[in-house]
């Protein structure tokens, strides 16, 4: 399986990173269709090299026109965000059929502080790290998604029946 696989694979490569999005919110236990892979990853540079490299070896390429390895460089970084807005880095797999990962490049909640408040969920035998359901609702809040305020309703209201849980 694809997801299981990208997660094995940046585990293996020491990357630091938190599952967001759809994604999370379906391993806290809410039911909801989605494709895409959102990850928020430490910024720095070691982290950035083990992710590019990871990239690399699954042929990812970037959705706009720029090179992988520019996800590195923080000045190209920087101007993404200041000059283009950009939110997140798009990467297409070779094989369409296989779901974008979206790295978020400007990310509302600082990561080292969500990467210590982060949650694992086991899936067939890998370890995922996964944002915790308070900084899911944090980076949806705000957005004008509908999709996004669903999110949030269903993740408050599993909370309220007694917290969220894990797939396995």
């Amino acid at each position: 399986m694809f997801y299981v696989e990208l997660f094995r694979r940046l585990q293996e490569a020491e990357v630091r990173y938190l599952v967001v999005g759809g994604i999370a919110v379906n391993l806290h236990g809410v039911n909801r269709l989605t494709h895409d892979v959102d990850l928020m990853i430490a910024l720095d540079p070691v982290n950035l090299a083990r992710f590019v490299a990871v990239a690399k070896r699954y042929s990812f390429k970037p959705v706009v026109p720029v090179r992988i390895e520019d996800l590195a460089d923080a000045e190209k970084v920087r101007d993404w965000i200041e000059n283009k807005h950009m939110l997140a880095f798009g990467l297409r797999p070779q094989n369409p059929v296989e779901p974008t990962v979206d790295i978020l490049v400007k990310p509302p909640v600082d990561f080292e502080s969500a990467y210590a408040r982060r949650v694992v969920a086991e899936v067939q035998g890998q370890s995922i790290a996964v944002a915790c359901v308070a900084d899911i609702i944090a980076m949806k809040t705000g957005t004008g998604r509908a999709k996004d305020q669903d999110d949030i309703a269903m993740l408050k209201r599993l909370g309220e029946l007694g917290g969220t849980h894990k797939r396995s």
